[in-house]
């Protein structure tokens, strides 16, 4: 399986690229990882150095891989967090190239717009190009519920409406949504939610809740539920091993206090989770 990965990355820690290329090396994929942006640390520490790219810069990484002939191999298309609008319509043209070249090529969008703890941190007019441009040309969405919320404008406080905003979602252009953060009125305390909807058809996979703050697991999510997606061709089945492995994942990375995500040492998570959840139809 290969897959191009058109996203953030940073020298220390794991976000974007960071996060994701390793989960999908790990699970047998060969990824071409293009950067979006290239810092010394994820934005969350409040300080960091390095540099966005721009459009141009993108555009021309993927015109060598083109060159190569690699374009009509592309299994699939992964974008994550854009940096400036230049970049989206960077990562749009590599998508219409991939497809053009491989026609079963599937694009995995996951709008990288904010979180209800930070609300919206991308710059201006990046929801807006997700919203009309990205997800028109998406197979795949991975939103979390507060980019659900924003880029539907409907509201997700119970089970029934973060339904209707996902069929909202389909509607914009995805085939395949997960949405992942799920907590509504109907959620137990204590737990967790992510949802999946593919074909009129939607789940439930609910985890225990882990009191920690960390960066990175959407993108890690993101590419792990595209890999299973491809692989299982089903959407409740992808669904349950991203989430799987996100958990003990995260389990691992709260029980050793750990700041960044263990990626790396928790790295059996991807293959053999410790825990498995099975999704319910919803």
């Amino acid at each position: 399986m290969n897959i191009l990965s058109i996203q953030s990355w940073v020298a220390y820690g794991h976000v974007g690229n960071a996060s994701a290329m390793f989960p999908l090396q790990r699970l047998g994929a060969e990824v071409w990882a293009v950067n979006t942006v290239q810092f010394s640390n994820h934005t969350g520490y409040g300080d960091w150095t390095g540099d966005v790219y721009s459009g141009t810069q993108v555009a021309r990484l993927i015109d060598g891989i083109e060159r190569r002939g690699a374009l009509s191999r592309c299994d699939a298309v992964l974008s994550g967090y854009m940096g400036d609008e230049g970049i989206g319509h960077a990562i749009l043209d590599a998508v219409a190239r991939a497809k053009k070249a491989s026609p079963d090529c599937l694009y995995c969008c996951d709008p990288v717009i904010g979180d209800d703890d930070t609300d919206i941190y991308v710059r201006a007019g990046i929801p807006e190009l997700i919203r009309d441009q990205a997800l028109p040309a998406a197979d795949i969405a991975t939103p979390n519920l507060f980019e659900l919320r924003l880029l539907t404008g409907l509201p997700t406080s119970t089970l029934d409406e973060v339904k209707r905003a996902v069929a909202a979602l389909h509607a914009l252009g995805p085939k395949t949504v997960l949405v992942t953060s799920v907590e509504t009125n109907d959620t137990p305390s204590g737990s967790m939610d992510m949802l999946c909807s593919e074909g009129g058809h939607t789940h439930l996979l609910r985890t225990p809740r882990l009191d920690l703050q960390i960066n990175g697991a959407g993108d890690a999510i993101a590419a792990m539920f595209l890999f299973h997606r491809i692989k299982t061709g089903s959407t409740p089945q992808a669904m349950a091993e991203a989430g799987s492995s996100i958990y003990g994942l995260l389990l691992r990375t709260h029980a050793a206090g750990a700041r960044e995500i263990l990626t790396v040492a928790a790295q059996d998570e991807f293959i053999s989770p410790t825990r498995r959840f099975l999704p319910i139809a919803c």
